[in-house]
């Protein structure tokens, strides 16, 4: 009698074949052993949002592992997650899911920015700090990910300097870090959506006194208008913000008042306030004069027109103009 056969079962199709089977990267850790992203960042809020997150996560669990790197201390640092880490602690979880993948710092802090920036609402501040870190490890790095585009870059900044003959070594170093520079920023800005202006103008914002950018956070200080703030000095910032507090506005023609003067270092916080106050655009005097039906009423009888009474103004307007000519 033959032997009965066994069927063999196959979890896939690349096991059948022979393929190497990519094992569940996915581990469960415990959320005290990871530890926040330096310098993170993106903000982790208690509102609505979070709430409904925690909601989430006591019903079905957390459905999307975070981003570790492990340490050398036997811990995790997190790329990509502090919302949902934080989310989990508030449901009382222990533990959650988490890939784990070496990285080099520069690589984590672009892992970081490109992970948060897929986030529906992400703050100004946020922004410019993010692609900072991330101007700030693509130069690290050395070159771009596309190392043939710098190639490029440099060997056309070595054109310009036989072109022209007078540039040394400094000008060359200088013209290749502008053109690296500027290729990176329409890079990062591409993968974002921005144009390379836009993304220096949101790394500018890095530079404004923390409470200018909190008031750009709230929308009280336009981006644009605090790009030119972040030009001026921190102390001046500082003057300005307390402006804004204790006056509720500020307009472009002010800071371009401030940003004209030719040694603002001399300005002190009573001269900025005056000179603020006189870029004010003053309101025109067209010499139109208007009165309200109330005031009317005091002085002539319901029974009269709009037409009468305009008829007696007029005439008692002559009589006063007739008598101070003889004046």
């Amino acid at each position: 009698m033959a032997a009965k056969r066994e069927k063999v079962h196959f979890e896939s199709v690349e096991e059948l074949l022979g393929a190497p089977v990519a094992k569940d990267a996915t581990s469960e850790i415990r959320i005290d052993q990871i530890f926040p992203f330096e310098n993170h960042p993106f903000k982790v809020l208690d509102d609505d949002r979070m709430q409904e997150l925690v909601e989430s996560i006591q019903q079905h669990g957390v459905l999307v592992p975070v981003l570790v790197r492990p340490d050398d201390e036997g811990t995790y640092e997190m790329i990509s997650g502090h919302r949902r880490m934080h989310a989990a602690k508030l449901a009382g979880l222990t533990t959650i899911p988490a890939i784990i993948k070496p990285m080099t710092d520069d690589e984590a802090t672009i892992a970081m920015v490109d992970a948060n920036m897929q986030r529906e609402e992400i703050l100004p501040s946020e922004r410019a700090f993010s692609l900072k870190m991330k101007m700030d490890a693509m130069r690290r790095q050395g070159a771009r990910t596309d190392l043939a585009m710098r190639r490029k870059a440099e060997a056309s900044s070595q054109n310009n300097v036989s072109d022209s003959g007078t540039c040394g070594t400094e000008c060359h170093k200088l013209n290749t870090s502008t053109i690296f520079d500027r290729k990176a920023r329409e890079e990062v800005g591409e993968s974002m959506g921005l144009k390379g202006r836009q993304v220096q103008n949101y790394i500018r914002l890095t530079e404004l006194d923390p409470r200018l950018l909190d008031l750009v956070d709230q929308k009280r200080v336009a981006i644009a208008l605090a790009v030119e703030i972040s030009y001026l000095d921190r102390q001046i910032q500082g003057w300005i913000y307390e402006y804004v507090k204790d006056n509720g506005f500020l307009k472009k023609e002010q800071i371009m008042a401030v940003r004209a003067v030719d040694h603002p270092e001399q300005l002190t916080q009573f001269t900025l306030i005056q000179l603020m106050n006189d870029a004010l655009s003053k309101p025109k005097d067209t010499g139109r004069v208007t009165f309200s039906g109330a005031k009317l009423n005091k002085y002539f009888p319901p029974h009269l027109s709009g037409q009468q009474r305009e008829e007696v103004i007029l005439k008692l307007l002559q009589e006063w103009s007739a008598g101070n000519r003889q004046d």
